[in-house]
């Protein structure tokens, strides 16, 4: 039985759905940053941030609400946020007519949660952490008979993540390793569905150190924790591993670190300057694990995933202050 949770097929079908909502974004390369980076080593820089949530999380989104019942979209979804995945959902709800809830934890980014209710989706607040939002939404859910769609633990999310990877293959005709954030595992199963079949090549995993549950899962091989998280990189953390990703995470990835936030605030100051494109922390943790691998993966072409520019005022400032 395969460790992963869904096939090649599987994410073919979901570019299908994806089509009619989203173009591909850029695969770009930049002379400053493999400058920056060293060792020879070329960057591939995969430009989620230009989607229309500004995060690959529209694809999950979408991949997940498209694939939905006719009575499922007229009963609503729902799920638990930190703002990029509730974005996803959002935007997908809004394209389809589908009723959104979206629970977000107390103190989260005010930009993100405007974005969600400009998009038509009802936010509710609860509790301190995303995990508790997770296990409020699905409270919800069995009241009031919502959908929920996990940001990782849902096959259709998987799929949709797995997209990315089909469109830097095509756009990659050269292509060593792909160097991957990770707070649930969605990006970094589906570019190794899809690299296994496809073109094997190794992925490397990177989380926060900050928000290690899933790390420290993966070194032990079996779930840890809940760890509760304390990162800048609020779109990674995540307090829990999960089952629909963990198995594959441990059968897949050629190998896995941790970053420091000051290691991540660097590499989003990096982006920014050598990209002119805005990154939220999250969206440079890919950058941040490079930069860490450059004697291992030296003289090597390497896509990373700028997975979201959705970086507030107060992040700006904090990052130039």
């Amino acid at each position: 039985m395969s460790a992963y949770p869904v096939s090649i097929a599987q994410v073919r079908a979901a570019r299908e759905r994806l089509a009619p909502y989203l173009q591909r974004t850029p695969l770009r390369s930049y002379a400053e940053l493999d400058a920056a980076v060293g060792n020879g080593i070329r960057v591939l820089v995969k430009h989620e941030n230009h989607l229309p949530t500004n995060s690959f999380k529209v694809r999950n989104g979408l991949a997940a609400v498209t694939a939905l019942t006719t009575a499922e979209r007229r009963q609503g979804v729902i799920c638990g946020s930190r703002g990029n995945h509730g974005q996803g959902i959002a935007y997908a709800s809004l394209q389809l007519g589908v009723p959104a809830t979206i629970v977000v934890p107390h103190g989260n980014n005010p930009e993100k949660n405007a974005a969600m209710r400009g998009m038509g989706a009802r936010v509710i607040e609860h509790g301190t952490t995303y995990d508790d939002a997770v296990a409020e939404s699905e409270r919800i859910a069995g009241v009031d008979g919502l959908t929920v769609i996990h940001s990782t633990n849902n096959p259709h999310v998987i799929e949709g993540a797995g997209t990315i990877t089909l469109e830097v293959l095509e756009d990659a005709p050269r292509l060593d390793a792909m160097v991957i954030a990770i707070g649930g595992g969605s990006q970094a199963v589906g570019a190794m569905v899809v690299l296994q079949s496809e073109r094997p090549l190794p992925v490397f995993g990177v989380q926060a150190a900050g928000a290690p549950a899933v790390f420290e899962s993966w070194r032990a091989g079996r779930p840890v924790g809940p760890i509760a998280p304390n990162t800048v990189a609020d779109g990674v953390a995540t307090a829990s591993s999960y089952p629909m990703t963990l198995p594959a995470l441990c059968a897949g990835l050629h190998g896995f670190l941790t970053v420091q936030d000051e290691g991540i605030v660097d590499a989003t100051r990096l982006l920014i300057q050598t990209t002119h494109n805005l990154a939220e922390p999250s969206g440079a943790v890919g950058l941040a694990g490079l930069l860490q691998l450059r004697e291992e993966l030296a003289g090597q072409t390497v896509c990373v995933i700028l997975s979201g520019g959705n970086a507030d005022a107060a992040t700006l400032g904090m990052l130039y202050r």
